[in-house]
């Protein structure tokens, strides 16, 4: 029995261990909080939306939409390298080897450049086989000099050694050309006014034409103006004649069933890749915005 007492014994015997408890009973609370409130008051608090406030989303929300570069026209032109226009146009097909295109990196091109440099040129300019003349870009846009560039970019990736092309002579500026003194531009400057007008005109009647659906289009909301540019340079590679089984441009019965999928399945279509055709059509530095503009404007030709 003395055992069993013992065991129910309280450890707490006399006034002095009965005090130490209370005060232990008081303290060791008040010490847990105090180091709870110490640790979260060392936290930084973020308040909900206040990283909207941060310098950088403030200088994001006020940035301009867009800012207008102003070039000074007179400037020398300043031509894209060979690898520019590579990525830009001539991997559409080049990359991947698309309908039967000499694929960068591999003995493909061994028998082009067996030809030359001149023969690669003028069929680049020409065009062949599927690919279309100048790669489907315009005269406006990319000069040969430039063409010529991306044909030695390849090739040299391909395992050949041509030289760069060289840079064509900057024309005269304006100012330079109409400098008193210069006997042949005072002597020509009537028929050179009256040859210009004529250009100019037969431009505007050239022109109008094709002006036409895009501000048709433009009035339907989408940014076609974009797209029609984007389709010269790069899609108009493959769409133009159906290069591996691509839409025709224009072709309603070939785009009928993919406009019925959705515009949004276009997009991302055209923007990730679908089958032979790579991400971007090959442009990799043109935005999603302008792919998608490219297919409005295909499609908008194709209703």
């Amino acid at each position: 029995m003395s055992e069993a007492h013992n065991e129910h014994e309280s450890l707490i015997k006399t006034p002095k261990q009965l005090i130490a408890a209370v005060i232990a009973g008081f303290l060791v609370p008040i010490v847990i909080i105090g180091l709870l409130v110490n640790y979260v008051g060392n936290n930084p608090l973020t308040g909900a939306g206040s990283s909207a406030m941060t310098e950088t989303a403030i200088a994001e929300r006020i940035a301009p939409v867009a800012t207008v570069e102003v070039k000074d026209a007179s400037a020398p032109r300043v031509y894209q390298t060979g690898e520019q226009l590579y990525k830009a146009v001539c991997a559409a097909c080049h990359a991947s080897g698309t309908a039967g295109a000499p694929k960068v990196g591999t003995a493909d091109w061994a028998p082009r450049i067996a030809q030359g440099y001149d023969e690669m040129l003028k069929i680049a300019l020409a065009g062949k086989g599927a690919m279309p003349a100048r790669g489907g870009t315009s005269p406006d846009d990319v000069t040969d000099y430039e063409i010529g560039r991306a044909i030695v970019y390849m090739a040299n990736a391909s395992g050949g050694k041509l030289p760069e092309p060289a840079e064509p002579a900057q024309p005269a500026s304006g100012a330079a050309a109409a400098a008193p003194g210069a006997p042949d531009a005072a002597s020509g400057a009537d028929a050179g006014s009256a040859a210009a007008a004529a250009a100019a005109m037969a431009s505007l009647k050239t022109a109008a034409p094709a002006a036409a659906p895009v501000a048709a289009a433009a009035g339907a909301g989408g940014n076609l103006e974009a797209g029609k540019k984007l389709y010269d340079t790069v899609c108009m590679a493959c769409h133009a004649s159906g290069v591996a089984n691509a839409p025709k441009f224009g072709d309603k019965a070939a785009w009928a069933p993919r406009i019925a999928t959705g515009i949004d399945t276009l997009h991302n279509a055209a923007i990730k890749g679908l089958n032979a055709m790579p991400p971007k059509g090959g442009a990799a530095n043109a935005s999603d915005d302008d792919v998608k503009a490219a297919v409005d404007y295909m499609v908008n030709a194709a209703k």
